[in-house]
């Protein structure tokens, strides 16, 4: 099925996250929940279209625990470390800066926006100086990264030269996660309130899996 579906999908400007093995299907759920009464499907029926609907209104999430996807993640480490409180039902594995020299790709957002004067967290519109954001903000990435590459170059060890470096740098990680553990990471992070760029990695998050899990992730809104 892998061969038949698009695996692998570009997030900002040099993010990406790619599908690298997945077990089950809604079928899967249907069945959890069926071996209560001795009973299974072999291929989804609307009838079982309908217990998934039921298992989800009533809140009988465990069925959705019996599935797993398996990502392969490229984002800025401030996406990463929002995506990381995800943790029930979950496994991350993270490249680890104590271990590889890291390469100079740092997010570099399209446009600035403003802070929320009603969301305290959150940001609304966007700044009218756009050009010296730009300015300023890639002054200080440049300044990070090549005193970086000098510290290495010193001799300095990896894992202390790493600590200049900014949120915006991008790392990978593999997340391994329940159906469950996904559904809950959808609808929060698809949400209005979500930061922005969080939000486009989980669009493409359900854009890889919803060929898998059409009818569960509906309900993930």
């Amino acid at each position: 099925m892998l061969n038949k579906m698009l695996n692998k999908i570009d997030v900002l400007d040099k993010g990406f996250v790619r599908l690298v093995d997945f077990m089950g299907s809604d079928l899967s759920v249907v069945n959890a929940a069926r071996v209560s009464y001795g009973k299974e499907s072999k291929e989804l029926s609307a009838k079982d279209e309908k217990l998934i609907d039921y298992l989800y209104s009533q809140g009988h999430n465990s069925p959705f625990g019996h599935a797993t996807v398996q990502l392969h993640i490229k984002a800025p480490i401030f996406v990463l470390r929002q995506w990381m409180k995800h943790g029930v039902g979950c496994r991350w594995n993270e490249q680890s800066g104590r271990y590889v020299v890291f390469q100079a790709e740092v997010y570099r957002p399209e446009i600035f926006r403003k802070q929320s004067k009603v969301n305290k967290q959150g940001s609304q519109g966007v700044i009218e100086e756009q050009d010296n954001a730009l300015l300023e903000y890639d002054h200080a990435i440049n300044t990070s990264i090549l005193t970086y590459n000098k510290l290495i170059e010193a001799g300095v060890a990896r894992e202390q030269a790493r600590s200049i470096l900014p949120l915006g740098l991008y790392t990978e990680a593999w997340w391994t996660a329940s159906l469950e553990a996904v559904m809950h990471f959808l609808k929060q992070r698809e949400d209005s309130h979500a930061q922005k760029e969080i939000q486009e990695y989980a669009k493409v998050v359900r854009a890889l899996l919803t060929p898998l899990f059409e009818k569960s992730l509906s309900h993930a809104k």
